[in-house]
């Protein structure tokens, strides 16, 4: 387990004091217990690592997207396996008025806005594996320009609103249809835009990209077309109250441009032809349609798969609506990509509750970018260690790996103080016995000193 070896696949990119630095944080991080911050590091970091080294290090500033991928690409890509990106935002809260990029983000669970960071994350997620691997972290900032153009544009939504009753009937004289696919992106569509198209040329066409996830949030047009000016097919999810057409099918009237649209879907009724699988299980039935629909706000025809599920008890029903660009997509394909996209959640999970993200204390932009991607980064780290550790273990998780790391600590830092150290088999099952201490999935074969 010597963590230089792991980080040389960075040293193009970094200088060797950072990478020594980098080496010696990353090792306390894993073995520390308590709160990740630079003086929680430095006290469990031993010779050379002291705060000042760990401040200098968060103080330095690194390509983190190239870090990113080159671990990735040497540790953990698999050229067999098939990969998805997916983006979703993470939002720390964080107290005081000096970090940068504070303000209040809306947080789904608090179910509020709330002071603190947003950053948005883009993830590969391996379809065998099932699981994701953050590959470029970016914060979101909101900055005076968006926060007026969010209220004016709150306003005139009001103010149409008001004017919605008076309004005559019928379009308006001498208005034109306008191009769907010319879209002005908000400052966060631009952003992910950015990292996409960055990542894509990280890439460099190494493996076949074709798909990008993205939650509810993003099921609108704008989104869409951004993911097919980068070259990608969107997944998504509509709201479940969208005004979804079926597109006309019948016949010409003679005068006229063609009709488009057809009947509004009626979601309490879906005509039987477009069901595709049912079935039952614990009194809840589940009914999956798919259909190629249009939505007067999307410039395209979009891939709908629609789940229904009914409590045959109470009658209840609920439905969630999938869509993708990709109109050869299968609906059971579709399903599953969406699915996996929340694989990125525990990513978030990871780094919040082992890895610092929710502990750092940093106030400077470059130390908060440090901080955000470095939590992250040791996701993939861990990643890479479990696979070791699983060979003799298949059960352990992140907490036995954190035990082994820390209890190798507290043997190496005792045995310094005997005046000769004991025989090699011996030391191994020292070093065996300590580490498994405290462990969950504790491993009944021996362990070799790392």
């Amino acid at each position: 387990m010597d963590i230089v070896a792991l980080l040389q696949s960075l040293a193009p990119y970094v200088t060797p004091t950072t990478l020594r630095q980098m080496s010696r944080i990353i090792t306390a991080m894993i073995a520390m217990s308590g709160r990740v911050t630079m003086l929680g590091i430095s006290r469990w970091a031993g010779k050379g690592g002291s705060y000042r080294t760990v401040q200098r290090f968060f103080y330095t500033a690194m390509p983190w997207a190239m870090m990113f991928w080159q671990f990735f690409r040497q540790h953990l890509f698999n050229p067999e396996d098939e990969y998805l990106l997916a983006g979703d935002e993470c939002i720390v809260p964080k107290s005081g008025k000096r970090t940068f990029g504070l303000d209040r983000f809306f947080s789904s669970l608090y179910g509020r806005p709330v002071p603190g960071l947003a950053f948005f994350a883009l993830s590969l997620i391996s379809t065998q594996e099932r699981r994701s691997y953050p590959i470029q972290v970016e914060q979101m900032m909101r900055n005076q320009t968006v926060k007026a153009a969010t209220k004016a544009k709150a306003k005139v939504k009001r103010q149409h609103k008001k004017k919605a009753d008076k309004r005559p009937v019928g379009r308006p004289k001498g208005s034109k249809n306008r191009d769907k696919t010319q879209v002005t992106l908000t400052p966060e569509l631009q952003l992910i835009k950015t990292m996409v198209q960055k990542h894509l040329l990280l890439l460099n066409r190494l493996f076949p990209l074709t798909y990008l996830l993205l939650d509810g949030h993003f099921g609108n047009n704008n989104a869409l077309q951004m993911t097919r000016q980068c070259g990608l097919h969107l997944i998504s999810k509509l709201r479940r109250d969208s005004a979804l057409h079926f597109p006309y099918d019948g016949p010409y009237s003679g005068h006229g441009p063609r009709r488009k649209y057809g009947d509004k879907i009626d979601y309490g009724n879906i005509p039987s032809k477009y069901l595709q699988e049912t079935s039952t299980e614990k009194n809840i039935r589940t009914d999956i349609y798919q259909a190629q629909m249009l939505h007067k706000e999307f410039a395209q025809v979009l891939n709908v798969v629609i789940v229904v599920k009914t409590n045959l008890d109470t009658q209840a029903r609920a439905h969630v609506i999938l869509f993708s660009s990709d109109l050869h997509l299968p609906y059971d394909t579709l399903i599953d990509y969406y699915r996996l996209r929340f694989q990125i959640e525990f990513n978030f999970r990871d780094a919040k509750q082992y890895w610092g993200l929710d502990d750092f204390m940093n106030i400077k932009e470059t130390a908060v970018t440090n901080a955000a991607n470095l939590s992250l980064f040791m996701v993939n780290v861990s990643h890479r260690l479990l696979l070791v550790f699983r060979q003799q273990n298949p059960s352990c998780g992140v907490l036995d790996l954190k035990t082994f790391f820390r209890g190798h600590k507290y043997a190496t830092e005792t045995l310094k103080l005997l005046p000769q150290l004991p025989e090699p088999i011996l030391l191994d099952q020292i070093y065996a016995h300590i580490t498994r201490l405290g462990s969950i999935h504790a491993s009944k074969s021996s362990s070799n000193s790392p």
